[in-house]
């Protein structure tokens, strides 16, 4: 029987938690091997633009980087 790997969770959107940028959004990247997800260095002031960035050309080739150097590791 064939086993079926494990696959990550895609990235996501969230509250940021620093109180120093309250009422900003975070996106989130999911990352192997580690418990917390990667945190991409861009703030974003609603949710919309924040999941809008993940679907766009520009944050596709950067949660690549990201899952790249990941793997480099």
């Amino acid at each position: 029987m064939k086993r079926k790997e494990p696959k990550l969770p895609p990235p996501y959107a969230a509250e940021t938690k620093d109180a120093r940028h309250a009422g900003t959004f975070e996106v989130l990247v999911p990352v192997p091997e580690r418990n917390k997800p990667h945190k991409v260095p861009h703030t974003f002031q609603t949710l919309q633009a924040a999941e809008s960035w993940i679907h766009s050309p520009d944050g596709k080739d950067h949660i690549a980087g990201v899952l790249a150097d990941a793997r480099k590791k």
